[in-house]
């Protein structure tokens, strides 16, 4: 998944000299906590509410450019969604302008990032199950979600990950159209041990 499918395109701008009480009003009304901050078609800096909680009092009175960061950390559309969420950590920050060809074509934010998660792993799903099962030599996940299809269920999302309290790799299946006991019951009998469903 690329960061062209997940951000958010044409952002609201605001420019270096407009007042902060301008970018303040931009962003309640559009729920968003930050805003790029462009001039003559460049980015020039990025904007944040955190960045404005500093000037409370003073908004009307100073100019974004006074608050801003300059010259901030850019991707570009191509990039991989999990390599900006790498960068998003690695700089603690919670949003990137997306560039391409040095103009401003998107942004993409965590909650861009939450919502690929959830969509990835069939979890905005209605009625859906999210199965876990223990990982071992003889088992496949590949072969789990390939039980759970045979009695009846539609495979919505699957993956691997590490569970830290036991020191273990977890299957992840999310599927539809079968219960819980049917689904405990024909991983069992194909050998395979269910830690939780859900």
């Amino acid at each position: 998944m690329f960061v062209h499918q997940r951000m958010t395109r044409n952002p609201v701008t605001v420019t270096p000299k407009a007042m902060l009480s301008t970018a303040r009003e931009k962003m309640t009304a559009g729920k968003f906590r930050r805003v790029p901050v462009v001039q003559d078609n460049v980015l020039v800096g990025m904007l944040t509410d955190h960045d404005l909680q500093q000037y409370i009092g003073v908004e009307e009175r100073t100019r974004i450019e006074a608050a801003m960061t300059e010259t901030p950390l850019t991707v570009a559309p191509t990039l991989t969604v999990e390599e900006a969420t790498q960068l998003m950590l690695k700089h603690h920050i919670s949003g990137l302008p997306v560039l391409e060809s040095g103009q401003l074509v998107g942004i993409i934010t965590t909650s861009d990032i939450l919502k690929a998660f959830l969509e990835i792993t069939g979890a905005t799903a209605e009625s859906s199950l999210r199965v876990n099962i223990a990982a071992n030599a003889s088992t496949t996940l590949t072969d789990a979600a390939q039980v759970l299809t045979q009695a009846g269920g539609e495979v919505l999302g699957i993956g691997t990950y590490g569970d830290l309290t036991e020191n273990q790799r977890v299957f992840f299946v999310r599927v539809r159209g079968i219960d819980a006991t049917t689904a405990s019951t024909v991983l069992h009998n194909n050998g395979y041990t269910v830690s939780h469903i859900q």
